[in-house]
């Protein structure tokens, strides 16, 4: 009995070490993950001429809101963010209703022309027209210039979600859309109260997909629309306008009142990243509550 005791105070003394190890490398995998956002923070809370002689570090050494002041003080920033909150809700909306139409038609094995329409539209992500001629089709051809559907309609699909939603519809039972047919369900019916309900988690993942993609653009402004700015699009002008003039023979009100393009870069990417890490939180319970649904229907 003393042997076996022994032998299992070993074992737990192993367990422990693994233990501790597991520990020491989280601890430095959440380092080497929130060290940057922490240093992005500290920096757009500091102040500009302390941070021009190191930025290496987690906390403001000098607290200052002088670098949110300069962007906020932009007269048009309320209008910009709300037309990207409009942007992207119906940019995302529209795009997973898009998606998921066309995931359910190319995953019909009745369908004919499956095949050949999956191979053109994967040829797409590899090749493109280029930017000349999309921006002749998109300004002369469709006549989305300086119009809200100019940041929904050239991004309504992306292959790459279509592929992703059509898979996971192939993976469902087929015998649920054979029992709907049965009850005399048509196609539309079964996309909508069968396809769509079993694919919660897939239109989750797709919905943040189109969602980020869709807050962080900005070069659709600068091509098509600069009559209807983003917030991303005036903050991208603010980050190229901030400079810092420092006269040797300023006065010191002028000194302090300076800001630097590093401080102000760092302000916009938290002002730019913030609305999106507050919505994620709430967007990660729909991918449980989803594969949960899913796992009960199945």
């Amino acid at each position: 009995m003393a042997k076996k005791n022994s032998n299992q105070i070993k074992y737990t003394g192993s367990e422990k070490i693994l233990d501790y190890i597991l520990l020491v490398f989280c601890v430095l995998l959440v380092i080497i993950t929130v060290y940057p956002f922490l240093n992005v923070l500290a920096i757009s809370l500091n102040d500009s001429m302390d941070t021009m002689r190191n930025v290496n570090f987690i906390i403001p050494r000098k607290f200052t809101l002088g670098n949110y002041i300069y962007i906020f003080k932009e007269n048009n920033l309320i209008g910009a963010f709300m037309m990207s909150v409009a942007k992207t809700l119906v940019g995302t909306i529209v795009g997973v209703i898009c998606t998921a139409i066309l995931a359910y038609v190319l995953s019909r094995k009745d369908f004919y022309f499956n095949k050949p329409f999956t191979i053109l539209f994967i040829i797409t992500m590899y090749v493109s027209g280029g930017m000349i001629p999309e921006y002749l089709l998109i300004t002369r051809t469709l006549n989305l210039g300086n119009n809200f559907w100019v940041y929904i309609v050239p991004g309504l699909i992306w292959v790459y979600n279509v592929i992703l939603m059509r898979s996971f519809i192939e993976g469902l039972p087929i015998a649920l859309q054979e029992a709907a047919k049965l009850d005399g369900a048509n196609d539309f019916v079964i996309w909508l109260k069968v396809i769509l309900p079993l694919c919660t988690p897939t239109i989750a993942t797709v919905a943040l997909f189109l969602a980020v993609g869709q807050w962080n653009s900005f070069m659709d402004t600068y091509l098509y629309a600069r009559d209807l700015p983003t917030l991303q699009y005036v903050l991208y002008e603010i980050m190229e306008q901030a400079t810092i003039q420092i006269d040797p023979h300023a006065a010191a009100s002028q000194m302090k009142n300076a800001v630097s393009p590093v401080s102000v870069r760092m302000a916009i990417t938290i002002v730019a990243t913030v609305p999106i890490l507050i919505v994620y939180p709430f967007l990660q319970k729909y991918f449980v509550g989803g594969m949960t649904l899913g796992a009960v229907k199945d």
